[in-house]
């Protein structure tokens, strides 16, 4: 429930802007790439090649006439806030400027092609399902440098650089083999998800312990509620991000930094082993083989109708289900229980980090005027009108203040709050090795659905980790905190 009492906007804004991001995901689901072949304007500097200028009213000196194409995931978030927001400023900047938009689902399907033929998209948000191997693209040079955009002076105060009017993270996460290639856009908050009017209704409490949480199970099953449910199409990463989670939870952080450097043994340590067996009981004996069957959609139609109590997903899905959530639905937050008494980070740690990735391309038509819409993205009248328009937050810090906040943020804002320095990591692994990501999400299925235990997918997991640490054609990332 919202309790106002708890949290001003002012408070939550700050907290999110200054303190939360000591790790996020590089979000968006990546799909292979096979990319290869040269293409863009010939006569155009290489986006690597471009720095600020003294014209802090066009940094980048993009031409004002130049067409610009922009391609956006048509996922939680829609496309209204490109479309309608993000382009406009840009035409407002470059009065009489055309600009392709494309919305899709099918980022791979669509784009893969494109970038191999060298006609690729000046600005991409990739992201969902289908979305491209950023790795695979860095390594053949269609990524565009985008230090000079965050050298570059901010839209709102010119004395500013824009990597000073954004979270750390951000810097933090656009790195790929030490370049800054990729900006992550927006926060979410990781952890359980469930209805807050339904738990009051029933006067049940949010479970704590695993022991708890089990009992709510056994309550929830006499009333025909499945305790948990995750979506076994488009979507079962929510499932082995929740896994990896929950390992995190009981053996720290090096848990999943062990994973994304991959260490020796990494998956197959008594925290993932422990992690997988946990939820794989939940799953047998409170969950539906099923929600195996459905995508995500679906399943959080599920939840929305009480079928489900909890569901492993980010803060997204309060926009992405706006038009379908009922009056008597409230999404709130809650943290994955203790599993165990000596559990290494405490009841409360959930993961918080940005997400949804935007790139230019560097050998697009228009590598200037894609950093130039990046900047407008980055400004506060960009960002501000993201969060109005999707109810989720960006990574410009204070861009959102004094916006009437639905219930679920401020939900996670609590819980972030509640969390303190005790924030679960981000696993980077699904953007460095896209084929292990890729795997790891087959084998959830696998070993969820009872077709394997929790010790064979530990060891299957470290087998294509093994695989990936010893092919030398795979560039290797890594990280130390």
């Amino acid at each position: 429930m919202t309790h106002p009492g708890d949290i001003t906007r002012r408070q939550l804004l700050h907290r999110i802007g200054m303190t939360a991001f000591v790790a996020g995901p590089g979000a968006g689901l990546l799909s292979a790439c096979a990319t290869a072949g040269a293409g863009g304007d010939p006569t155009a500097a290489p986006a690597t090649s471009i720095a600020a200028s003294a014209n802090p009213k066009n940094p980048f000196g993009a031409d004002a006439k130049k067409p610009l194409e922009v391609v956006i995931f048509s996922g939680g978030y829609g496309d209204a806030y490109a479309k309608d927001l993000h382009e406009e400023l840009y035409k407002k900047a470059f009065p009489g400027v055309s600009i392709k938009h494309t919305a899709t689902q099918q980022i791979g399907t669509q784009l893969r092609p494109r970038f191999i033929g060298g006609d690729a998209p000046d600005v991409l948000n990739n992201s969902g399902p289908e979305s491209m191997d950023l790795a695979a693209l860095a390594a053949e040079g269609h990524l565009a440098d985008l230090t000079p955009l965050f050298d570059a002076p901010s839209i709102d105060d010119p004395a500013k650089k824009v990597r000073d009017t954004v979270t750390p993270a951000v810097l933090d996460n656009a790195k790929i083999d030490g370049r800054d290639l990729v900006l992550n856009y927006t926060v979410s908050h990781r952890a359980l998800w469930y209805n807050a009017k339904l738990f009051e209704s029933r006067q049940w409490t949010v479970p704590k312990t695993w022991a708890e949480f089990t009992a709510l199970g056994e309550t929830a099953k006499q009333e025909g509620i499945l305790l948990f449910a995750y979506p076994g199409q488009k979507g079962p990463y929510y499932q082995l991000w929740n896994v990896l989670y929950t390992a995190a939870k009981i053996g720290g952080n090096q848990v999943i930094l062990d994973i994304d450097n991959l260490v020796d043994n990494a998956w197959t340590a008594a925290p993932v082993n422990q992690a997988v067996a946990v939820w794989v009981d939940v799953q047998t004996k409170y969950g539906d083989k099923a929600y195996f069957g459905l995508d995500h959609t679906q399943t959080q139609v599920k939840q929305l109708q009480n079928e489900v109590l909890f569901y492993p997903v980010g803060s997204w899905i309060e926009n992405e289900m706006a038009k379908d959530k009922p009056a008597d639905f409230e999404y709130a937050i809650a943290p994955i229980p203790d599993v165990t008494a000596s559990d290494a980070m405490p009841y409360g740690a959930i993961q918080v980090g940005v997400g949804e990735n935007f790139v230019v391309a560097a050998k697009g038509q228009n590598p200037r005027g894609g950093l130039e819409y990046l900047r407008v993205m980055l400004s506060k009248e960009g960002a501000r009108g993201f969060t109005e328009k999707t109810k989720n937050l960006t990574v410009v810090n204070g861009a959102a203040e004094g916006l009437d906040l639905p219930a679920g943020l401020m939900s996670a804002a609590r819980a972030q709050d509640a969390a303190g320095q005790n924030i679960i990591t981000d696993a980077r692994f699904e953007g460095w090795y896209k084929e292990l990501f890729d795997y790891g999400t087959e084998q959830i299925n696998v070993v969820m659905a009872g077709r394997s235990t929790p010790q064979e997918f530990c060891d299957r997991m470290q087998e294509k980790a093994d695989a990936v640490k010893n092919d030398s054609s795979v560039a290797k990332q890594t990280r130390s905190q």
